[in-house]
Parts: C-alpha cells; sequence; structure tokens
C-alpha cells in the first residue's frame, strides 16, 4: 500500500461502518475514504490521509469537529486502546442498524437476491458480560499508553497481562478491568497479576520463548461454574505447585482447574496436553433443555446468553418434522446437532476435528440422546454418495461452517444431493452470500436472520434458510 504525501481533508462525513473498527467516510468533493478508529457514523472529521490502495485512501482523524447523535461514552477505561470493543461509543440500536445493512447489502451485492428477504436482527439483551470464555496473555513487554508514557514512570522493567494490541504481536495491553465477561473473571486475573509480583514468577517472551506465565484462560457458565486453565511457557514443577497451592486456597468457587505447557513458538492450545489439578473436570453450561459439556480445550458458542436464540432461529427455519433426517455439517462439538435432535428422527453430525466428536458423543450421552451420530471426518472428503446410502437421505443439511465458507466442493455436493432444504449459520455474511449464489444454480433463498452475537463488535452471525423451488 503506497504512502501518500500527508494532506488533512476537512470536513468528511462519516457515513457507514467498515471492517474491524475502520469506518467509510466521504469527503466534500465525494470522494470515499476509509478511516482508521476514532469516530462513528454521523461525526464530521479531520482526516489525514497515509495510504492509497485500490484508488481508495486510508488514513486516521486528526478532529472531530462535528459529533454524531448516535455516540455514546465508553464504558471500558481501556476502550481506546485495547480494540476490542470498536463500537463502544456507537449506541447499541446503531449498532444494529449497521450490521443489519452489512447482511442486507452481502445479500444484494455478492448473493444477488433481494434485500428485503432479510428480516429483523435479533439484538443481544445483555451487551456486557456476554462472554463465557476470555484468555489473558502474559508478555514481558508492556504496551504503554499515550498517558502512561507522559507520566515519566519507568515501566521498563513491568510486564502486561492483559490483551495483545493490533500490529505489535509481542506487547500485552494492561487490563485492569474487562466489562466482557462477570467481574470475578477480573478479581482472578488482577490477583494472578499480584502474586506474580511478589513472587518473582516471569512474564513470558514471546521473542525469546522464555518466561513461567504465558496464558490464562477463564471460563464460566450462565449457571456461575468457574473454570481456570493456565498455559505455562516453562514446566517448573515447584512454581506450577506453588502457584495453584495459593490459588485453590484464595478461589474456593473456582470449579474447576487446569493447565498446560507450552514451549511452542505459537501460542495454540489444541495440540497441548491438559493436567487437570482439581475441582471438576468439566463444567455444564445450559442451552434450554440441553446440558453441554465443557472441557479445556473445547469449542463453545462463547455467548451463552444469545445462543439459544441463534439455535432457536436455526430450529425454525428448518421446520423438521418427526420423520426427517438432518446432516449437521461441521458440527464442532455437536451442539446445534443434539439442539435439534429431539425434533427429527435422526441428525448425522461431521467435524474434522476428532475431540470436538468425542465432545459431541459425550453430550449426546449426557442428555440421554440416541439418534444422534458423529462422524470425523472433512466435510468436503465424507459427504458424499455413499455416505448418504449409509445414513439415509437427508430432508434438511444444516451448515455451520468456518468463516471462510464452504469448500467448493461441498457446494457441489450440495447441488448434487437436492437436499430440500438448506439452513445455511455464518459469522461471515461476505462469504455466506458468495454461498448462496453458488447455490442459488438449484435453490432458491428464502430467509436470513441477522442475530448479534458479540455487542460493541463489527461481528454479526446470520442464519439463511434455502429451499427446492417447488
Amino acid at each position: 500500500m503506497p504512502k501518500l504525501k500527508k494532506k488533512i481533508i476537512q470536513g468528511v462525513q462519516v457515513i457507514d461502518i467498515g471492517d474491524k473498527g475502520q469506518t467509510i467516510g466521504k469527503t466534500p468533493e465525494g470522494e470515499v475514504v476509509i478511516i482508521n478508529g476514532g469516530c462513528v457514523p454521523g461525526d464530521t472529521v479531520d482526516f489525514l490521509a497515509l495510504r492509497k490502495r485500490k484508488g481508495l485512501k486510508f488514513g486516521i482523524i486528526k478532529a472531530v469537529t462535528e459529533l454524531s447523535e448516535d455516540r455514546v461514552e465508553p464504558r471500558c477505561e481501556h476502550f481506546d486502546h485495547c480494540g476490542g470493543c470498536k463500537w463502544q461509543n456507537l449506541n447499541y440500536y446503531a449498532q444494529l442498524k449497521y450490521k443489519y445493512q452489512n447482511v442486507a447489502q452481502a445479500i444484494k451485492r455478492i448473493a444477488k437476491d433481494d434485500d428485503e428477504k432479510v428480516s429483523n436482527i435479533v439484538g443481544c439483551d445483555q451487551q456486557y458480560t456476554y462472554r463465557n470464555k476470555l484468555e489473558y496473555s502474559f508478555s514481558s513487554k508492556r504496551w504503554l499508553t499515550e498517558e502512561e508514557i507522559a507520566s515519566g514512570h519507568d515501566y521498563s522493567q513491568e510486564g502486561g497481562l492483559g490483551f495483545h494490541i493490533s500490529g505489535a504481536f509481542d506487547k500485552v495491553l494492561e487490563i485492569n478491568k474487562c466489562h466482557l465477561q462477570d467481574d470475578y473473571s477480573n478479581k482472578i486475573r488482577n490477583k494472578i497479576r499480584e502474586l506474580a509480583s511478589s513472587h518473582n514468577w516471569s512474564y513470558y517472551d514471546i521473542r525469546n520463548h522464555a518466561g513461567f506465565l504465558r496464558n490464562i484462560v477463564v471460563r464460566n457458565t450462565s449457571e456461575g461454574l468457574w473454570m481456570l486453565t493456565m498455559i505455562f511457557g516453562e514446566d517448573n514443577e515447584d512454581q506450577i505447585s506453588e502457584f495453584f497451592k495459593i490459588m485453590l486456597s484464595l478461589f474456593p468457587e473456582i470449579f474447576s482447574w487446569h493447565y498446560m505447557i507450552n514451549t511452542k513458538f505459537n501460542s495454540s492450545t489444541a495440540d497441548l496436553e491438559s493436567f487437570h489439578v482439581s475441582g471438576s473436570v468439566n463444567i455444564i453450561e445450559s442451552i434450554g433443555n440441553l446440558k453441554y459439556y465443557i472441557s479445556p480445550k473445547s469449542f463453545f458458542q462463547t455467548n451463552s446468553y444469545q445462543t439459544k436464540n441463534l439455535y432457536d432461529c436455526a430450529k425454525n427455519l428448518a421446520d423438521i418434522g418427526p420423520d426427517d433426517i438432518v446432516y449437521d455439517l461441521y458440527t464442532g462439538t455437536g451442539s446445534i446437532a443434539l439442539y435439534l435432535a429431539d425434533q427429527c428422527k435422526s441428525v448425522v453430525g461431521i467435524e474434522q476435528i476428532p475431540e470436538a466428536i468425542i465432545d459431541a458423543k459425550e453430550n449426546a450421552s449426557l442428555n440421554e440422546i440416541e439418534n444422534a451420530v458423529f462422524l470425523v471426518g472433512d466435510v468436503k472428503d465424507v459427504l458424499d454418495v455413499s455416505f448418504k446410502k449409509k445414513y439415509g437421505t437427508p430432508d434438511v443439511i444444516v451448515t455451520d461452517p468456518p468463516r471462510a465458507g464452504m469448500h467448493a466442493d461441498v457446494i457441489e455436493t450440495l447441488l448434487h444431493l437436492l437436499t430440500p432444504k438448506i439452513v445455511y449459520i455464518s459469522c461471515n455474511p461476505s462469504t455466506q452470500a458468495r454461498d448462496i449464489l453458488l447455490l442459488k444454480e438449484k435453490y432458491e433463498l428464502v430467509e436470513v436472520v441477522p442475530v448479534d452475537m458479540f455487542p460493541h463488535t463489527s461481528h454479526i452471525e446470520s442464519v439463511a434458510l434455502l429451499r427446492l423451488p417447488s
């Protein structure tokens, strides 16, 4: 992206929301610009163009000269630096409006369909403390705010415990209070910071790949069960034992305790062994009438409160009958498949992560569900003609792929299966709309329902119903 000669453009009207906290502005001459952070639609700003790509200028605001009516005061003290909840300064009803527009525009421009098929967005009643999982990072290098730099205090020997700053992989912003999870999560994290200081436990140095404390994963359920998983960067048995001896005495309310050792160059934990320390091995979450085991490495929707609305939406659109056979593609831990099981004759879930299928089978057993089958494999490799012969011709297919959408081979298979109804759940309106356009070779789009799972962010889920023409 080439640099531009620095020039401030005055009177830029902020007209829309962009990706990753960006906003879209229009200059007095009608030129569209992309603004990084600091403003909301309805603002008027002075804009400094820094770079140009594909004919668009990208830059930052130098001043907000007129405030939008949709502006609100951010609740979080870290809002200006964290970057996790970039829409906190935008009225929630305005957030819903722009998220709805995002889905509607994708259907119109990418799926080439009628945006009136997009139904009203399902908002989230609980706009804070809605997350059931947060991961915090330790770094020997702390990201300093403008205020901290101006204070003159020497932070060179102080690490950071909180969230990584975008664009600075080795630096972490010190977080005092996050509003996304129940405040008990803050108490746990802040106490660990205090103990690290008093016991000289080292923070992880990502550049040199050394340090004792690497990550904290805090999970909780809507019924108040807590799980703490520590990720240590060094296999120091004495320090690990000391850590848990102290923490167990300070936080008897924590229901499940675990740790992992990660000495790899990357921070992924999927391939790490999890060691159970104390309490229950799992915590249990309830969605509707179902209960789900959650283990340290389980994938589970991170907004338990809104998950029921998402699953109910899928169930209503699917309109499953008692004799129906349902396929659930990209089933994960089987949460959606099990939620639909009481409506159908049988449900078959496919997922390529073996550990997720183990969780799915355990959750089926927990809920005494006997008409659900879960299989390990990549959907594009498993779903074929022989699969249909073995498990029956599906009446409904539910698909919930990753952000990249469905593989082209999967779409081709769906076009040959000619299942009467497809319910497509997505966390990315663009790739969902792309796949809908391809499926429209034989299907018609009936309805799309946006569901807000993550208030104060640009993320939006949407559930689409496609049907074979009668």
